[in-house]
C-alpha cells in the first residue's frame, strides 16, 4: 500500500504542476514589476507597521488573520520539512525553496485578494469566502465541491496527522510517554480551541505564534553566529548544488538537480502553502475595505514562514555540521544537534517545546480550514462530525508511519492546488486590478 502511496506522490509532483506553481507566481511578480522585492519597506509599513489587533463584529483584524494562517503553515514544514529536503533533496533543494517562497508571495497575494473580492456571508452572518468562492466564480460550484473534499483530506493528512506524527517523535524522544495517551492529550485541547470557531483559533494564535516564532529566530541565528566561519562554505555548497546538472555527492547522499527541484517546492509548498488555496479560507474573515490590504499581508505570510524562518534553519542545520554529519540522523535529531552548539543538553527540549507548539497550532489551524471546507460542500450539520473525526485523525497520527503520513499529505497538496492555481489564472484580471493598487500605491 505505502509503495501506491509513494508512486502517487511522484506522479501528482510532476514536472508541469512544479510548473505551474511557478509561473503563476512569476506571472503575478512581473504584473506587480516584482513588487515583494522591490518595496519592502512599503509592505512592512503597510502590515507590522500598521497593526490592528482587535476584532470586529464584521471579522478578525488582519494581524488575526496572519497568526491563525502562519499557525496553519509554520508547523513541521518550517523544522522537520527543512531537514527532509536537506537529505531528500541536498542543499539545493534550500535554493529551489526560496525561489518558490519568493514566487509564492506573489500568488498568496492574488490568493488573498481573490478571496476578499468574492466572499460572502454564511447563515450565521460569518464570512465566508476564501479559495472556496473565488473558484466557484471561476469553475462553477461542482468544482470547488471537489477542492473542499481535498481541502478535508489535507487537512486530516497535513494539517494534523503529520503535526500530530511530529508532536508524539518529538515528545517521545525526549520521555517516556505512551503516543495514544498522548495523541488523547492533544486531541483534547485542540478540541477545545476548534469548537469555539475562527475567533477562539485566531486569539489561541495570535498569543502563540508571534513570541514563539521570535524565540526560535533569535536561537537559529546565534546557532549560525556561532558557526559563521562555514556562512560561505554552505552558501557557496547550496548554489552549486542548486544548478548542478549532473548529480552531486555532498553530506548524505547523492543528489540531482531534478531531485533538488522536486523537494525544493514540494517542502516549499508544504511549509508556506502558496498556490494551495488554504490560507484565504482564514484571510477572507479579516475585517479590511480594501482586498489588496490583505493581499499584503499574504506577501508577509510567506516571507516569514519560508523566506525568513526556512532559510535560517536550513543555515543553522549545515553551519553546525548537524546537516552531513557521519551518524545517520532523523530531522528532529538533526535539529536538536543544531540547537545543541548554544543550549547544550537543552536543545532537545527547545526543539520539542518550539516543534509540539508550532505543530499544535498548525492543528487548530487547518481544523478550521477543513471545517470551512465541510460547511460549504455539505453544509453546517455536517460541521461537527467533521470536528469528531478531525479529533480521531489526531490520535491516529501520532501512532502512524511518518514517510506515510507525508507522503498523503503532499498527494492532497497537489490535488488542492490544480483547481486553485487554476482557478486564480482564469480571475487573474480582478487579482492585478488590486495589485496594481498596491504597486503604484
Amino acid at each position: 500500500m505505502s509503495g501506491i502511496i509513494f508512486s502517487m506522490r511522484e506522479l501528482c509532483w510532476n514536472p508541469l504542476l512544479l510548473a505551474a506553481f511557478f509561473g503563476v507566481g512569476l506571472y503575478f511578480s512581473i504584473k506587480s514589476g516584482f513588487l515583494q522585492i522591490r518595496r519592502p519597506v512599503f509592505i512592512f509599513r503597510s502590515t507590522f507597521g500598521n497593526i490592528k489587533k482587535s476584532d470586529t463584529k464584521d471579522g478578525i483584524s488582519p494581524f488575526a488573520a496572519l497568526s491563525a494562517a502562519l499557525a496553519a503553515c509554520m508547523g513541521t514544514g518550517n523544522i522537520i520539512g527543512v531537514a527532509s529536503a536537506l537529505t531528500l533533496g541536498g542543499p539545493g533543494a534550500v535554493f529551489w525553496m526560496v525561489v518558490s517562497a519568493l514566487l509564492g508571495e506573489m500568488t498568496s497575494c492574488a490568493e488573498n485578494i481573490l478571496g476578499i473580492e468574492y466572499r460572502a456571508r454564511n447563515e450565521k452572518n460569518e464570512w465566508m469566502g476564501g479559495s472556496l468562492l473565488y473558484i466557484e466564480k471561476a469553475f462553477g460550484r461542482k468544482t470547488a465541491c471537489v477542492f473542499s473534499v481535498f481541502c478535508v483530506g489535507a487537512a486530516l493528512g497535513m494539517g494534523n496527522m503529520t503535526q500530530a506524527n511530529a508532536i508524539s517523535t518529538a515528545v517521545c524522544e525526549q520521555t517516556e510517554a505512551v503516543p495514544v495517551a498522548l495523541g488523547v492529550a492533544v486531541a483534547a485541547v485542540a478540541g477545545m480551541v476548534i469548537f469555539g470557531g475562527v475567533k477562539r483559533v485566531s486569539g489561541v494564535t495570535e498569543k502563540i505564534i508571534p513570541p514563539l516564532s521570535l524565540a526560535v529566530i533569535i536561537a537559529l541565528l546565534a546557532v549560525i553566529i556561532k558557526n559563521y566561519a562555514f556562512i560561505f562554505t554552505c552558501i557557496k555548497q547550496i548554489f552549486v548544488s542548486a544548478f548542478d546538472f549532473g548529480s552531486l555527492s555532498a553530506g548524505m547522499g547523492s543528489y540531482t538537480l531534478s531531485k533538488a527541484v522536486k523537494e525544493g517546492f514540494a517542502r516549499g509548498v508544504f511549509s508556506n502553502e502558496a498556490g494551495l488555496g488554504s490560507s484565504p479560507l482564514v484571510h477572507a474573515s479579516a475585517d479590511v475595505r480594501e482586498p489588496f490590504e490583505q493581499g499584503l499581508w499574504g506577501i508577509a505570510e510567506v516571507f516569514i514562514d519560508t523566506v525568513l524562518m526556512c532559510t535560517l534553519t536550513a543555515l543553522a542545520l549545515m553551519t553546525s555540521g548537524a546537516y552531513g554529519s557521519n551518524a545517520p540522523l532523523s530531522p528532529v535529531q538533526m535539529s536538536v544537534a543544531a540547537f545543541s552548539d548554544i543550549l547544550g543538553n537543552s536543545s532537545g527540549i527547545f526543539v520539542c517545546v518550539s516543534l509540539c507548539l508550532f505543530a499544535f497550532a498548525t492543528i487548530i489551524g487547518w481544523g478550521f480550514y477543513g471545517e470551512k471546507a465541510v460547511e460549504y460542500a455539505f453544509g453546517e450539520k455536517a460541521v461537527t462530525p467533521y470536528r469528531a473525526v478531525f479529533l480521531i485523525c489526531t490520535v491516529i497520527g501520532t501512532c502512524a508511519s511518518l514517510d506515510t503520513v507525508w507522503a498523503l499529505s503532499d498527494i492532497f497538496n497537489a490535488l488542492m492546488a490544480i483547481p486553485n492555481l487554476a482557478a486564480i489564472i482564469k480571475l487573474r484580471k480582478a487579482a492585478v486590478y488590486h495589485i496594481k493598487k498596491i504597486s503604484h500605491g
